[in-house]
């Protein structure tokens, strides 16, 4: 128990720090800190478990700032509590260049940063991943291993986020109890009152989603705290209401959007140390209450010695400890090379979405922690393999979730069980429904995170459903987000490659794009060496070729039968698979020029617009594929209908050639 007295000094270190550093800075949203400062002084004292000194522990608590904007609050709290990463100057470094204090808190910058939370209602999302990565991984492991909170603070902006339904929906379906939601209630938004825009009903909608909810007073620190001891034996998530008053403390500005989003200025500062009896200076917390603070900080050290001598006697200690490092198992290697001398002797035909199943089926029976799932798209996607039975309510010992329709929280809920460890989350949508995961997948790759999106039926060669499920610009727009490889396999080779790659990059997210068609075998011949690896390579060579022509994904095919018709008429022609353009891209200047060669004319073929090849075919180079949107019918008329087609290529090079 702690007093009063100290329990607010301790919460104005937090309000005090975090309006110094706006102030300083000139920039910064010092409300949302001075309001939370009670909520977050009783988690970090008395309840939430971490280490400081040790702050990638793994059975540590979870603490997601879902409002990201009221960053201060978080980097007070680090620095209050010895992280080391945050120290006094880089609190007064808030917001400029090279800082780990940046505006919004970032993970990777500083230890103690559990995710990226810039646009509102991700972070309340990942928090839902980082709780449904731990109830599994509790399953698996045993609670002596496994067994923590997630906690979040999310405002009225991230509740209003249309993703914040599809996480706690999904929350609340899987009783994950393990997840606690601070909800700032302060009433306020940047344009004014809440009540100019959202006339919701926070505790129904919660508790029509299957929460347990608890209204308390922000500022009364034993409200507060018997509000956590409830909801940690409920056996729902939580979300506790915590009436605040934005900007608290601050004489005139307190309650108002104008302590939003703005610095408090020299004078209501001055104001507001008079008002809550703070006397020291500027980014000066008195001895004794940042001792107190620090020791707040090493609260948990016994429990996390314990931890390690849990460890140390666990049975599948050598796992568990791989599987947090994000090292793969030994056997992946062999296992894929094993699988493509198979491909070669069998040279089979199937759609790539099968033919990533097929490679699932090999990779799951040896990697434990791969968690599949699909938003409600289990049977296109073909995200599902013999290993992965479902998870449901009652039992996490499977491996697959079933999201439902909700690819903007599945993506986001993703990112949190990356983000936690101990599993390499893969899901499946639609890639015309990549739109719904973007802010997600940007985030991902932001954050440089291993996350896998299994994204089928990736161009008019889906037929029927017509164009508002057939994407022709996506794999463009994916390609542009920095730090995502965008993989389109052409045939069942390349797509055990792809997956290889994808699994294989640590710091980096994945799009895998996929056929709904069948398409032929074009690697026919077993090479140890995973070719993709480069991005692009040679698939038809010619060292004369007077024509070369790239190709990606079910346009190969095209390609292929494109190089023998002008092969026949003489016409010496070099075929370039090209299943990632950012692997090839990071290739060395020779190797590029290798690959792109010095043909008198250079064809690309993609079902989707033409942004992004000029890099490759140069602007004069010719390009096969859309520039309008697609139409509803069977895929092999729409193939004809929109040009693309060997005979189309065929004629574009002798275009060029005359």
């Amino acid at each position: 128990m702690i007093s009063r007295e100290k329990h607010d000094r301790m919460a104005n270190a937090i309000r005090f720090l975090s309006m110094d550093a706006v102030e300083k800075a000139n920039s910064g949203h010092p409300g949302l800190p001075m309001g939370a400062a009670d909520i977050a002084t009783v988690l970090f004292t008395r309840y939430l478990s971490f280490d400081p000194k040790n702050p990638a522990w793994p059975n540590r608590d979870r603490f997601v700032l879902s409002a990201g904007h009221g960053s201060m609050l978080l980097y007070s709290l680090l620095y209050l509590t010895g992280y080391e990463d945050i120290t006094i100057d880089e609190i007064k470094n808030f917001r400029q260049l090279g800082s780990k204090t940046a505006g919004h808190p970032e993970y990777g910058h500083a230890a103690g940063i559990e995710t990226t939370t810039g646009p509102l209602g991700q972070g309340i999302a990942n928090a839902v991943g980082m709780a449904l990565a731990e109830r599994k991984l509790r399953d698996e492991f045993g609670s002596d291993l496994i067994e923590h909170y997630t906690y979040a603070i999310a405002g009225d902006g991230c509740l209003m986020e249309g993703i914040s339904q599809e996480a706690i929906a999904l929350a609340g379906h899987l009783k994950l109890n393990k997840l606690i939601v601070f909800w700032d209630d302060n009433n306020i938004s940047i344009d004014g009152p809440i009540s100019i825009a959202d006339s919701t009903d926070q505790h129904a909608r919660f508790r029509a989603s299957k929460w347990h909810t608890i209204a308390v007073d922000g500022h009364d620190p034993e409200a507060i705290a018997a509000a956590i001891e409830e909801a940690q034996k409920s056996d729902k998530p939580t979300m506790i209401a915590c009436k605040t008053v934005i900007g608290f403390g601050a004489p005139n500005k307190a309650g108002t959007h104008k302590v939003h989003g703005s610095p408090l200025g020299a004078e209501e500062i001055a104001a507001t140390r008079k008002a809550l009896g703070w006397e020291a200076e500027a980014f000066t917390v008195p001895s004794d209450v940042l001792d107190a603070w620090r020791l707040a900080g090493q609260r948990s050290v016994e429990t996390r010695k314990a931890w390690e001598t849990n460890l140390l006697a666990a049975e599948r200690k050598a796992e568990f400890v791989r599987r947090f490092s994000g090292e793969l198992e030994a056997g992946l290697a062999p296992a894929i090379s094993a699988y493509k001398q198979k491909l070669a002797e069998t040279k089979p035909s199937p759609a790539t979405r099968k033919a990533s199943e097929d490679a699932l089926e090999v990779i799951n029976g040896v990697l434990n922690e791969t968690i599949g799932g699909s938003a409600d798209l289990t049977g296109s996607n073909n995200t599902k393999t013999s290993q992965t039975h479902s998870i449901t309510p009652d039992n996490f010992s499977g491996r697959y979730v079933h999201y439902g329709v909700r690819e903007h929280g599945m993506a986001a809920a993703m990112n949190g069980m990356a983000l936690h460890g101990g599993v390499i989350p893969y899901s499946g949508g639609f890639l015309i429904f990549s739109d719904y995961c973007r802010p997600s997948i940007r985030l991902a790759a932001l954050m440089g995170i291993r996350v896998i999106h299994v994204l089928t039926h990736d161009s008019i060669g889906l037929g029927e459903d017509g164009p508002t499920h057939q994407p022709v610009e996506h794999l463009a727009a994916l390609r542009a987000i920095p730090n995502l490889l965008v993989f389109r396999p052409a045939d069942a080779t390349e797509t055990a490659e792809c997956w290889q790659l994808a699994l294989e990059s640590k710091k980096r997210p994945s799009a895998i794009a996929l056929t709904r068609q069948n398409l032929m075998a074009v690697r026919t011949e077993y090479k140890e060496e995973n070719l993709c690896a480069r991005g692009a390579y040679d698939l038809i060579p010619a060292s004369d070729a007077k024509v070369t022509i790239f190709a990606t994904g079910s346009e190969i095919e095209i390609a292929v039968k494109a190089s023998q018709a002008l092969t026949a008429k003489g016409i010496s022609t070099r075929v370039v698979s090209v299943p990632c353009i950012e692997l090839f891209a990071e290739q060395s200047d020779d190797y590029q020029q290798a690959i792109i060669g010095n043909s008198p004319v250079k064809i690309a073929i993609e079902a989707g617009v033409r942004q992004g090849w000029d890099h490759i075919i140069g602007s004069d180079g010719a390009f096969v594929g859309m520039s309008s949107f697609g139409a509803s019918g069977p895929y092999k008329d729409l193939y004809k209908h929109f040009g693309i087609t060997p005979e189309a290529v065929v004629a574009a090079a002798e275009a060029k050639l005359s």
